[in-house]
Order: C-alpha cells, then sequence, then structure tokens
C-alpha cells in the first residue's frame, strides 16, 4: 500500500493541478480546454483502477470531447458492462480531480475507505482516444495513473467512444457480447448487416448510396477501416474525412442539428440520402435536399420512429408476445408521440432530459428503443427477448413467415451496439430498415410531419428557482409559473410548452411547439416572458421574434 502511494505521489508531481481550477464530472464526464486537463487524466486513471479494484471487472476510460470544438478535450469513464460510469462515482471523480496537490492522497484514500476498495485485487483497464491533437500526451496521462496504482492497461489507440464501450462489454462477459477487438466489433456488425440486406429485394445501386459526413473526426478513419467489409452493400461517399478539414467545424451531427442546414465540404444532389456523425461518433443525424433544394432533416425522433416500427412489424410476423416501448424526452416532437401512441400502439415512455435516464427506462422494457432528438441513442432487448428470438429461429415447427422474421431480429440484435449510441451501427441498421422495407429517404420523413417548435433561453440569477415534475413537463416552482403556462398554452392550437433548469448555466430553457411556426414562435415568447417574471430574469426582458 505504502509504496503505491509514495509511487502515485511521485508521478502526480508530473502531472499538477493548477491551483484554484474546479472541475465538474458532468454527463459527458470532464470537458474543458486541453491545456487545463493534464492532471485530470491522471487522476482518472487512479479513478479508473480503483473502479476496476471495486467491480473486479475492467473498465474503459475513454479521451475525448465529442462534438466541441478542436481545442478542448475531455474524458469519459466506462462502467463494466458499456454502461456510462454510476452517479456516486461521479462525485468521487469529482472530489479527486478538485483535490489540492498536496491533498490528493488524502482524497484518493478517503474513496478507499467509504468504497471499502480492496487494493490487492488486480485492475484492468481499457484506454481509447478520439483524432485531437492533444489526445496522445493526455492518453498518456491516464496510463501514467494506471500503472502508479500497479493497474493494468491495454491502449487500444484511436477508436469511436462506442467502440470501447463495445471493448469493455464484450472483455467483462467473457466475449459473450463479441470479441474485443476492432476486427471482431467490424464483423459483428457487418456480417449482420450483409444477413440483414439479403432480404431487400432488388436494390438499386442508387437505393444502396448514402453520403456520410464524419465531421473530420474519429468516425471518418473508423468507416474508412469497415467500408470493404460491407461487399458494395452499402456504398459510402465519405465527406469531411479529417484530411484537411477541422473536427467539428461547421460540420458534424450537431452543427446540422442545429443550422438546420447541411455541412460546409458536402456536395448534395437533390433526394439523396445523407448523414452526419459527430465527433467521437455516438451521434448520428440525416438528412436530404428536396427537388427545391429546400433541407429537411430526420433527427433522433425519426430514428427511433423507424426503428420501432420496423421491430414491431417483425415482432408481428413472428408471433413473438414481447412488449416494444420508445423512451423519449420531453424534447420529443409531439408527432412523432401522437404517430407511435395512436397509429403504431407502441408504449411510449417520457424521462428527464439525458441518456443516462433514457437507458434507464428502456432497460424495463423486453425491447426498448430511445434516441434523443439530437441523435445519440440505441435499442436495448432484454434477455428474455433475445432467448425468444433465438428459439424461434431453432424451432423446426415454426412456419416460414414466422422464421423468417425471427433470424431478421436476430440480425436487428446483432447490428445493434446495445452499450450505448453508435452513429456506425445505428447507420447500418437504418440502412438495413430502408433496403428491406424498400423505402426512400422522402418515405421515411413522410411518416409523421413535425410540429412546428422554438426553443429559447432566458438568463435567470438562479436557476434553482425552478423545479420540475412528470419527467420535467410541469414546472412545480416558482408558485403561478405552470398555471401561466396553461393559460398561455390554451391559446394556440395543437400547442404544447415546457421549460426546465438548464444543467449547465444560469438559463431556463423554453420549448415551445404549436401548428404552425408563428404560433410557436409567439407561444415560446409568452412563456420566456412569464419565466423571466415569475423566476428572477436578469438583463432586458425577452423580445418578441421577428
Amino acid at each position: 500500500m505504502m509504496a503505491q502511494f509514495q509511487e502515485v505521489s511521485k508521478q502526480s508531481s508530473q502531472h499538477p493541478k493548477p491551483v484554484g481550477l474546479v472541475l465538474q464530472y458532468g454527463t459527458a464526464g470532464f470537458r474543458t480546454n486541453a491545456k487545463h486537463l493534464d492532471h485530470i487524466m491522471f487522476r482518472m486513471g487512479l479513478m479508473a483502477t480503483l473502479r476496476s479494484k471495486k467491480t473486479k471487472a475492467t473498465i474503459g476510460v475513454m479521451v475525448t470531447a465529442s462534438h466541441n470544438p478542436e481545442e478542448d478535450n475531455g474524458v469519459k469513464l466506462i462502467d463494466p458492462m458499456g454502461e456510462m460510469v454510476t452517479p456516486t462515482w461521479e462525485c468521487y471523480a469529482t472530489q479527486l480531480a478538485n483535490a489540492e496537490q498536496d491533498d490528493l492522497l488524502t482524497a484518493l484514500k478517503d474513496i478507499i475507505e467509504k468504497t471499502a476498495i480492496d487494493m490487492s485485487q488486480e485492475a484492468n483497464v481499457f484506454l481509447g482516444k478520439d483524432t485531437r491533437s492533444s489526445s496522445a500526451r493526455l492518453s498518456q496521462a491516464v496510463l501514467d495513473g494506471v500503472t502508479s496504482l500497479g493497474g493494468h492497461s491495454k491502449d487500444y489507440g484511436l477508436v469511436t467512444t462506442p467502440q470501447l464501450h463495445y471493448m469493455v462489454c464484450c472483455q467483462n462477459t467473457q466475449g459473450k457480447y463479441g470479441e474485443a477487438t476492432l476486427e471482431g466489433y467490424y464483423n459483428k456488425l457487418c456480417q449482420a448487416f450483409i444477413q440483414l440486406t439479403r432480404n431487400a429485394s432488388n436494390c438499386t445501386d442508387d437505393q444502396k448510396h448514402l453520403c456520410v459526413d464524419g465531421a473530420n473526426g474519429i468516425g471518418a478513419l473508423k468507416v474508412r477501416e469497415m467500408e470493404s467489409r460491407l461487399k458494395n452493400e452499402l456504398q459510402i461517399s465519405l465527406f469531411n474525412d479529417g484530411s484537411k478539414g477541422k473536427l467539428n467545424h461547421q460540420c458534424g451531427a450537431d452543427f446540422v442539428k442545429v443550422q438546420q442546414k447541411p455541412p460546409t465540404g458536402v456536395v448534395i444532389n437533390p433526394g439523396e440520402r445523407c448523414c452526419s456523425f459527430d465527433g467521437d461518433a455516438d451521434r448520428i443525424v440525416y438528412y436530404y435536399l428536396d427537388s427545391e433544394v429546400q433541407f429537411h432533416m430526420l433527427d433522433g425522433d425519426k430514428i427511433a420512429t423507424l426503428i420501432s416500427t420496423f421491430l414491431k412489424e417483425l415482432l408481428t410476423q413472428a408471433g413473438l408476445d414481447l412488449e416494444i416501448a420508445v423512451v423519449q424526452t420531453a424534447y420529443a416532437n409531439g408527432s412523432s408521440t401522437h404517430y407511435l401512441e395512436n397509429k403504431m400502439k407502441v408504449i411510449v415512455r417520457c424521462t428527464k432530459t439525458g441518456v443516462k435516464h433514457l437507458h434507464h427506462a428502456a432497460q424495463e422494457f423486453d425491447i426498448g428503443v430511445y434516441f434523443e432528438a439530437n441523435g445519440h441513442g440505441t435499442v436495448l432487448f432484454s434477455k428474455t427477448a433475445e432467448e425468444k428470438i433465438q428459439q424461434l429461429t431453432q424451432d423446426t415447427n415454426a412456419n416460414d413467415e414466422s422464421k423468417r422474421a425471427a433470424l431478421l431480429l436476430q440480425n436487428t440484435v446483432n447490428v445493434i451496439n446495445q452499450t450505448v449510441g453508435d452513429a456506425i451501427s445505428d447507420m447500418l441498421l437504418i440502412e438495413a430498415i430502408l433496403a428491406i422495407k424498400g423505402m426512400t429517404v422522402q418515405q421515411w420523413d413522410a411518416i409523421y410531419r413535425d410540429l412546428p417548435n422554438r426553443q429559447l433561453k432566458v438568463k435567470v440569477s438562479d436557476r434553482r428557482v425552478i423545479d420540475t415534475t412528470d419527467a420535467e413537463r410541469r414546472a412545480v416552482s416558482p408558485e403561478g409559473l405552470q398555471e401561466a403556462i396553461d393559460s398561455l398554452v390554451k391559446k394556440h392550437k395543437q400547442a404544447r410548452s415546457f421549460v426546465r433548469p438548464s444543467g449547465t448555466e444560469d438559463v431556463v430553457r423554453v420549448y415551445a411547439e404549436a401548428e404552425t411556426q408563428e404560433s410557436a414562435d409567439a407561444l415560446a415568447h409568452e412563456v420566456s416572458l412569464a419565466v423571466y417574471r415569475l423566476a428572477g430574469g436578469v438583463g432586458d426582458e425577452p423580445k418578441p421574434l421577428q
């Protein structure tokens, strides 16, 4: 023990913490300018080693700042089943990260005591990084942390975030989930994709073509590595592949979603199917230009609807009695909720914003589909669901239709990365579904029409005055706010509005949707005024949208 702590002390002096710097472990781990992260990375190496000793399993550390600008970086910890690290340990991570240099050992010992870790237990840590120029140096700091506590590590080098989640899950399921190598990942996904597209009758080369915006990030590199394994069943034109553009600069899923326009550096012909990854390839959005060169986006809601409709139809054909649900947040467009509940008769569950909440709720069903509107999502299958599907594929008494459906379901399970949202996996699933259904991107878009909506922010002196309930759809405090929102909503057709405090800054986020864009804009403005007046707005009162 003592020798280990001396080693930590010695190594830590190579990665000193700037005095007074405080960072929070948020939904996406730690993220800030790469200059300020050296000490954080070393300490997250320590943290991952402790977590590994505690869980007696392999833990992942991913060095990335996802869709943030190039000069930023960050780090996320991955728990044994490939899920995000538990909230309690997020607090420990924050505690360890913010301990001043001289207090590091005290903080470390405190965590070891609180969590009753047996320090003689072996530790294993998997490490991955994105393409940022700072990632190599920061990865080394993580490795120093792992080594100083006597942990073993395996460095996967350049991988997408979801690929590292996958590796961790494979390792801890002793290979039941798959083989913990990139080769294993590509083979599992591509074989499943090829099996699925066998069921697509007479797909033309035109229909097999997809434009991919790789956000000048790691996703582009990995699509390149995978391409040949798709045996021309999917023909990809890759843009923003990192050869000249800057990471996430005017490209990537976040840019497309926020700006509502195609990324720079992509040449699209009207009617062509396109998708954008984000910087670490855990989000995806689709889009196309119509014959009038109008931009149309298919976000997480449209993706969840396509996937759940496909799965529901297969379950019916297979005659499998499994409960399927779509998990959404309050930000999901009202049209998608209406379509799923009323047309598809699928259960819709609403949760608080944040992938953790969605993932957790999806685990309560046989099949849980979840996507945030920003394009981060996946599908979870319960053990029961996987076993029932498996049994049906081998049932000699099953008729041809139900057997075909069961085989399609089995390959669908295999093309999906159930650990976390994965742009590559989601892309293959969407492409397979469109091919099997013989659907164009326009037909997919036409499943339902999004209600016009508007999101605004109101600056307040303290965001904590707003408290919400019912998955953030209703405000409990300040007094009178929800009543005000209710009466404003009544003035508009097909309208809905909610407010919630930001998780990161002193602003209140306002969402409004209604029958027309004018109506949605007016409602958003009126609700903003109510927030400003009742919840302690600062600065000038919100101006109407022009």
